[in-house]
């Protein structure tokens, strides 16, 4: 890893990036793919694109870039772990009314931008996740190597932020005017459980529609994955080492509990499972009994009823494994998000045209893209709740969660591009 000064992105003139465009359709023609899936409805029509105001809104796009990148810089670099959003909030909130939208900030931190409509349309919500996972005292400064950015945070997910302020920029110099509103919410917590979305949802109007800006460009995920957090706790009398053989022990049927876990096996077509016990401890000295020890389970599928079956078979290994031990349990759902469904049960998600309209937009940029019957942003808090929705991508990258997290720079102008296409066809050209 290399420190050096911001360099401007490379800039694609707007003439070079149609014929780009041209280029792969006839590519496309050729190889016998066709430009959309008639098998859906759709939003889109390429019609959209030569809008003279949307002509001019992608140009600035382009032209903006390198300052697009340094303000991605600038927001990586405000400390925002969950809970503690509120100055990187203050800074978006500023951004906001500057670009002339109705801002309002609610009890806990969520950061709302209305830019309205000319009436007749549907209201369109854009989701950013303000909140890293990162302590405050971390090392946020951005590092430049090439064409990447390195820091914490830098993918997860100040990207996002970053493009959906340049998206309103873009709109308002071009002089784009929608339909519907178009609405974005930088939320908090999310990283603790989608809070943040799930509080906006349950405390403002439904929106017609909910794209959540989070992940890598290219998936387009229109379900729900369905988390459950536990905390299993195994509790005892104790006793010193020296007294210890034959009483009972929290360690040992806590030990007995994961392994009779990791001993689960997932039934096959049902929509599959993963699961993972990430957090152990217990016990306050080395050389007695604990008299409390704890573990915790992430328990995941897409499916409802699959989900619920492997968290009560979880639980019931955990009873045995005290029952047998005599000790006692108790059970902490720390975190419980629904889910939506399977592929299967999910036809009917599929089918609404705010999932074909974003992969049209995305093949119509050149960008590969694919449907995805899952999700694990904001958008999982509208799917469950029965509002169209969607997650796509921010931008490239990798290592989210970690100190070598990193971000291709030049892969958020044409996810940018992306989201301005979305919102133009989503809430409606006037």
């Amino acid at each position: 890893m290399t420190r050096s000064r911001m360099r401007p992105a490379s800039i694609v003139p707007l003439a070079a990036f149609a014929a780009s465009l041209l280029a792969a359709g006839v590519a496309a023609a050729q190889q016998g793919q066709a430009p959309a899936d008639e098998r859906y409805p759709t939003r889109w029509a390429p019609r959209i694109a030569s809008a003279p105001a949307v002509r001019d809104a992608l140009r600035w796009l382009d032209g903006n870039f390198p300052a697009q990148v340094q303000e991605w810089v600038r927001i990586t670099q405000i400390p925002a772990q969950s809970t503690h959003e509120q100055q990187r909030g203050a800074y978006v909130a500023e951004q906001m009314r500057a670009a002339g939208l109705e801002v309002s900030a609610d009890s806990i931190g969520n950061v709302t931008g209305r830019r309205r409509g000319s009436g007749g349309g549907p209201t369109v919500v854009f989701a950013t996740h303000m909140d890293t996972v990162h302590p405050m005292d971390t090392d946020v400064t951005v590092k430049v190597d090439g064409g990447i950015l390195r820091a914490p945070g830098v993918f997860d997910n100040s990207a996002s932020v970053a493009d959906m302020l340049a998206v309103i920029r873009a709109m308002n110099q071009a002089g784009v005017r929608t339909r519907g509103d178009v609405v974005l919410v930088a939320t908090v917590q999310e990283e603790l459980g989608l809070v943040g979305m799930d509080w906006w949802l349950a405390h403002n109007p439904r929106p017609d529609m909910v794209v959540a800006v989070d992940g890598g460009l290219g998936p387009v995920s229109y379900g729900a994955l369905g988390i459950y957090w536990t905390r299993y706790h195994l509790t005892g009398e104790g006793s010193h080492t020296n007294t210890s053989t034959g009483k009972p022990h929290p360690a040992h049927a806590m030990a007995d509990a994961i392994r009779s876990i990791y001993e689960l096996r997932v039934p096959e077509n049902q929509g599959g499972a993963v699961y993972n016990v990430g957090m152990v401890g217990g016990g306050k000295v080395f050389n007695a009994i604990p008299q409390d020890v704890w573990f915790t389970v992430d328990l995941r599928s897409v499916n409802p009823a699959l989900l619920d079956s492997l968290d009560a078979e979880i639980t019931g290994r955990v009873q045995r494994a005290a029952t047998e031990n005599h000790v006692a349990w108790s059970r902490e759902a720390v975190q419980h998000q629904r889910a939506a469904g399977t592929e299967e049960m999910l036809r009917d998600r599929r089918a609404d045209p705010i999932v074909q309209t974003a992969l049209d937009v995305h093949r119509f940029l050149g960008i590969p893209a694919r449907a995805e019957a899952t999700g694990s942003t904001d958008s999982n808090m509208a799917v469950t709740r029965g509002i169209p929705s969607i997650s796509v991508g921010r931008a490239r990258g990798g290592d989210q969660h970690t100190l070598s997290e990193w971000a291709d720079r030049d892969s958020a102008l044409p996810a940018t591009r992306m989201l301005l296409l979305l919102a133009v066809s989503l809430a409606g050209m006037r």
